[in-house]
């Protein structure tokens, strides 16, 4: 077996815990309207996509939010809160075993479909489990969605990471919870490992 000497770790569900539902849930509740419609007309519209993709930014998604679901008085706070409702919590074991691999001298990257809100209140939250200020300071690169314009599955998003990052393929390892991710990572030839709860990246690299 080839020897690993990068890994690249996506962060929902692999580094943070998240439940992907309750941003929906959680603009329904606000905006007194049912959940159904909130899903439909986010979905139909693509407004996560969208943003996470680059296409909106910070100030956009809020505006785009508010116009969508027809609520003009609600604020920048408000609305990044219930944004953020779906990230949960770090588990701080998942961050000392990212640390003793970064010991051990692999080359260490992060890969996430993210936003801008979402990777401001990870920041927060790393910072209030482990004192660690920011993903920076875990990972070589942070290569995030909306600032590459492109999402996982696409297949050049993981092109530009083994790019950019100066990675081999067969040399690298790559940690995700979706099946479609990982499919299309192993098809550019990376060695992949499909993250499933309730094993987490602690038993998935016990032997790294």
């Amino acid at each position: 077996m080839t020897t690993i000497k990068n890994i690249i770790f996506d962060l929902g569900d692999v580094i943070i815990n998240i439940d992907v539902p309750l941003a929906a849930r959680s603009f329904a509740e606000l905006s007194k309207r049912p959940l159904e419609d909130v899903q439909e007309l986010i979905h139909q519209n693509e407004v996560f996509k969208k943003f996470e993709t680059g296409h909106l930014s910070a100030a956009d998604f809020r505006t785009y939010i508010r116009e969508l679901l027809q609520q003009p008085e609600w604020s920048d706070e408000a609305i990044d809160t219930a944004w953020n409702s779906l990230l949960l919590d770090i588990p701080a074991e998942r961050i000392e075993k990212i640390q003793e691999l970064a010991k051990k001298g692999y080359r260490l990257f992060l890969l996430s479909n993210t936003s801008s809100i979402h990777i401001d209140e990870v920041n927060k939250i790393l910072h209030r489990t482990t004192g660690i200020k920011q993903l920076n300071d875990l990972f070589e690169k942070l290569f995030l969605s909306y600032d590459m314009g492109i999402m996982k599955p696409h297949p050049d998003i993981y092109h530009e990471v083994l790019a950019q990052a100066g990675l081999l393929a067969h040399e690298s390892l790559f940690l995700d919870d979706n099946a479609d991710n990982i499919r299309a990572a192993a098809k550019v030839g990376i060695q992949t490992i499909h993250v499933q709860k309730p094993t987490s990246i602690i038993d998935y690299l016990k032997d790294y």
